[in-house]
């Protein structure tokens, strides 16, 4: 089980890669094979790699298909049991590898492991321990925007794992299926978290594997691409997702988050993305649909087993 094929996913990230890659090769664990997928670079990040990391393979798609088919080309490329799928603006702690290994071993009935993620800026703020999923819809990252002064150093099973910096358990990958492509950027991890907990799986966060994360680096957090796909891609977690029983009992809850999410819109002058977030959320709401059918046949938590990991 110890083999680790760390499937890092570049676009325009040189500057990126010349933090993380040094830091993959400190790591404590030996077996660590290192795979690039670059999804249609303009800058000279293969050229680079070719050049200077010889050692890493890579992949190099010709154009850009977007962030979630590349992070399914990433575990597609990865060799043995064990993926740890990277954002290229991360930078690793040596032992980071070693502590997501060793929980994977200790919880076989985990499908993922989190690491606990620190502002590579500013590295006393928590950038994130482990996803946070409410029944109104919104997913974020525990802890974001918070000092670090130890409130998150307890490990604990957690939603889902930024899929940034989080290491996944091949069976799993297999068993809940790939990232839904359909998503194309924001919110796959998100869905995945959701599917493999219906699907009995779990998710370990793990405070002594840490990973330093730029954060938003390539698309930014307020960019026009963020929102629309955020509001767009929420709606389709929802619709896949929620058991019968759930879309029920919290459908007041759903109603005013999005309420209170065309609120902010209007506020800060956002209401034509999310518009267009809700109208596309429409248009493709049937084959969603079709999704959900086949999510909820592979379901075993019931709505109650879904509350001890999804907040209110």
């Amino acid at each position: 089980m110890s083999g680790v094929t760390a499937a890092v996913l570049n676009y325009d990230g040189r500057h990126h890669l010349e933090k993380l890659l040094p830091s993959l090769a400190l790591q404590t664990h030996s077996d660590l094979h290192v795979v690039i997928v670059d999804n249609g670079s303009r800058d000279d990040s293969v050229s680079w790699l070719r050049a200077n990391w010889p050692e890493v393979e890579i992949v190099a798609l010709p154009v850009n298909v977007g962030v979630t088919p590349a992070l399914n080309v990433c575990i597609e490329a990865a060799r043995g049991e064990l993926v740890l799928l990277l954002n290229n603006d991360m930078e690793l702690d040596p032992a980071c590898v070693s502590e997501l290994v060793a929980t994977l071993a200790r919880h076989p009935a985990a499908a993922a492991a989190a690491a606990k993620l620190l502002d590579l800026g500013r590295r006393d703020v928590i950038d994130g321990a482990g996803d946070v999923y409410t029944w109104d819809g919104r997913a974020t990252r525990r802890g974001h925007g918070q000092l670090d002064e130890g409130q998150f150093d307890a490990p604990a099973a957690v939603f889902g794992a930024c899929g940034g910096a989080a290491l996944y358990r091949r069976s799993a990958l297999a068993d809940v299926g790939p990232f839904d492509e359909r998503f194309f950027a924001m919110y796959e991890d998100v869905d995945w978290s959701f599917r493999a907990q219906l699907s009995g799986w779990t998710c370990h966060y793990v405070p002594t594997a840490i990973a330093y994360h730029a954060g938003s680096a390539t698309v930014g957090a307020q960019s026009e691409f963020s929102l629309y796909h955020n509001w767009r891609n929420a709606l389709w977690v929802v619709a896949k997702n929620y058991p019968p029983g759930a879309l029920a009992r919290h459908a007041p809850e759903l109603a005013w988050g999005q309420l209170s999410t065309l609120a902010i819109a209007a506020r800060r002058g956002w209401s034509r993305i999310l518009l267009r977030a809700w109208r596309d959320a429409l248009r493709e709401m049937p084959a969603v649909l079709r999704d959900r059918r086949k999510v909820q046949r592979m379901r075993v938590r019931t709505t109650r087993q879904l509350d001890a990991v999804i907040g209110r």
